[in-house]
């Protein structure tokens, strides 16, 4: 059981020119240049290939050049604010309660998670998401690695949900989805399922959108709760709706 997680009392506490192709040469320590930035600011790579771009960022007093690679003696600058280039890596796991969506802006009227979250904490990004109707635990984390390995189906990283249908799940049904997998739009899903008392647990190791959800309905079933109890080595214990702890990864 990992360090702080099932701790649910400490809730809440808490230069060198830049060349343009010389990537192949920069020495282990470097960073790709959207990497830092979304690692650093808080956006998505995409989002930071923008900003790159739009020559919203200074390298060396230079406009930054897309795919270049940065390390701690070159001044990246935003907005004309230096982004400092050491920083210290956060690990969150949140209980999202349902309703919430897992983006930085809201959708229609549903809140977002980082509402709940103090502003130091709201630069973090999610690793994978939940769905608003979706609860359980959610991993947040400034570390692009860190989230990398645990979303990347090649890491294998276990989930485990708790999920509620309308009716009983058919044998058959339940043999089809765990033995052959359901073919999907976008390939087909396959996964475990144990029944236990009036709900059913689910195991899978993939993170496509919507996936169990999409696989039920597939055979006419509705899903009706879907709880994240693990993820990796990370538990979900007693941690409260809408409260978070600080892990260690």
């Amino acid at each position: 059981m990992p360090e702080g997680l099932s701790e649910a009392a400490a809730e809440n506490e808490r230069a060198r020119p830049v060349k343009t192709g010389a990537s192949d040469a920069c020495p282990k320590a470097c960073l790709r240049l959207n990497k830092f930035l979304a690692e650093r600011i808080g956006v998505s790579r995409r989002e930071a290939d923008d900003l790159i771009a739009a020559g919203k960022i200074m390298v060396n007093g230079k406009p930054a050049v897309t795919g270049v690679k940065v390390d701690k003696k070159d001044k990246v600058c935003y907005n004309g604010n230096i982004i400092p280039f050491k920083t210290d890596y956060l690990y969150l796991a949140m209980n999202k309660p349902v309703g919430y969506v897992c983006s930085r802006r809201a959708q229609g009227n549903a809140p977002t998670i980082y509402e709940l979250l103090p502003k130091e904490y709201q630069k973090l990004k999610t690793v994978g998401r939940l769905d608003k109707d979706s609860s359980g635990l959610i991993l947040l984390t400034n570390d692009g690695d860190f989230a990398y390995e645990h979303t990347h189906p090649k890491f294998h990283k276990e989930k485990i949900y708790e999920v509620e249908l309308d009716r009983p799940l058919e044998p058959l049904h339940q043999q089809m989805i765990s033995d052959y997998g359901i073919m999907l739009d976008d390939g087909p899903s396959k996964f475990t399922i144990i029944h236990e008392n009036d709900q059913y647990v689910v195991k899978l190791s993939e993170g496509r959108n919507r996936q169990i959800r999409r696989t039920f309905a597939a055979l006419g079933y509705q899903v009706k709760k879907l709880h994240r109890t693990s993820f990796g080595i990370y538990q979900l214990n007693n941690l409260k709706p809408g409260k978070y702890v600080i892990i260690k990864p």
